[in-house]
């Protein structure tokens, strides 16, 4: 029965998977696992349920076996104003708002300093619907990451950890509406309204924790790019005929205990989005290459650096309730924001609530709300020329709230 169970938690998150859609830190998420989340997403010296590997995999082995199951709604409010020109005005790209994103874990103890588990959940993704838009009806794209991830985990004594998590990554992309690109594009029969591409690739991440003290422990986490198979259906659109890797993604944290009930977590986190090709590549007038060549244009994006700060608070022996903040520096210049109207991952600011209540002594529900505030990034002069007008700005601002049911093996 037990086993039964598992199954189908696992076929459940990987069939819910295809309405996920992320865009907070970049098209990253800004936490893995729903008391992380509650946290501002730091993890990476605190790992609290079998999400874990997502952030750290060394943490694996100090969760204990158990199951965690959850899902997110997730709410993103996003849009792009054009100053001048024949396409002067206000754009709403909510045309689709309201997405579904699963998570589900499960990590069994073998022996007392060893665990086999695994993690399943969206990495991120990116999602626009514009009815209309400054490049003509219909306009809009669609990414979705899902992360598959067998993870290892042992302790080399009883303050140390290390883990290994096997990354098996399926992506999804399609656009429409960007015809407009045409001229631009080295293949425009692969440019846009081709359908659902998909491509998959093999990864890893790398991970160690640490108690210093019996009030201080600390993490660190690697985790090298992703080489993905090529969206061939989009070769026209994406550098490198159709390349869409998985970015690098490093980082180290802290957990103090500042007082028998209250722990404090800050996490630094680097996003290398400025290493692959048809995410970093600027758009520039004149485009060096055309769309789809190695030196194509793409979207401007530069490397992000994350911070997370998170705090909880054991409020009684059956509830802990989590605060947190999380902030990124804007990886979008000035001056790439037309093509960005595609992808306006703008969001810099979130605010975060969680609360855990244990049911039984093997039982325990856990919520998260996460608001990013809006912000606005206000093109360049001139970024807009490509449309006959001056200026380009986008914005963006989200919400999400999750629910999460967790059960001891």
């Amino acid at each position: 029965m037990q086993q039964k169970k598992i199954v189908w938690s696992v076929l459940t998150a990987a069939l819910l998977a295809p309405v996920m859609a992320h865009a907070t830190n970049g098209y990253f998420a800004h936490g893995y696992g729903m008391k992380a989340k509650g946290m501002g997403g730091a993890g990476i010296a605190l790992s609290q349920d079998t999400l874990a590997a997502a952030t750290n995999p060394a943490g694996m082995v100090n969760v204990g076996s158990r199951i965690d199951a959850g899902v997110d709604l997730f709410m993103p409010n996003r849009g792009a104003t054009i100053v001048g020109g024949p396409a002067a005005g206000s754009y709403s790209g909510n045309g689709k708002s309201n997405f579904l994103i699963p998570e589900f874990g499960y990590n069994r103890m073998m022996g007392t300093d060893m665990s086999l588990g695994v993690s399943v959940y969206g990495n991120g993704g990116m999602n626009t619907a514009y009815t209309v838009s400054p490049f003509g009806p219909g306009a809009g794209i669609n990414l979705e990451q899902l992360f598959i991830a067998p993870t290892w985990a042992m302790k080399l004594n009883d303050t140390h950890s290390v883990g290994v998590a096997v990354n098996l990554v399926y992506q999804t992309f399609s656009a429409t509406g960007l015809g407009a690109f045409a001229p631009m594009s080295g293949n425009a029969a692969a440019l846009s309204g081709t359908g659902t591409d998909s491509s998959t690739g093999i990864g890893l991440r790398l991970g160690w924790q640490g108690q210093l003290t019996p009030n201080v422990s600390m993490g660190a986490t690697y985790q090298p790019k992703t080489k993905m198979g090529k969206f061939s259906k989009y070769a026209g659109l994406f550098a490198e005929q159709g390349g869409f890797d998985i970015p690098a993604s490093y980082g180290i944290g802290i957990a103090v205990k500042a007082t028998p009930a209250t722990t404090v977590v800050f996490d630094i986190e680097k996003i290398d989005y400025g290493t692959i090709p048809s995410v970093a590549n600027p758009l520039t007038l004149p485009p060096a290459a055309p769309l789809g060549a190695p030196n194509g244009p793409g979207f401007g994006w530069q490397n992000m650096t994350v911070y997370k700060l998170g705090v909880s608070h054991a409020w009684s022996d059956s509830l802990t309730v989590r605060a947190g903040y999380n902030h990124n520096n804007a990886q979008i210049p000035t001056t790439q924001t037309l093509f960005n109207v595609l992808a306006p991952g703008v969001v810099q600011d979130h605010l975060t609530l969680g609360a855990t209540w244990a049911l039984s002594p093997d039982n325990e529900l856990t919520v998260a709300y996460m608001h990013a505030f809006k912000n606005t990034v206000n093109g360049a002069a001139g970024s807009a020329a490509l449309l006959g007008g001056s200026n380009a700005n986008i914005n963006m601002y989200q919400d999400s709230l999750g629910i999460a049911y967790s059960w001891k093996l």
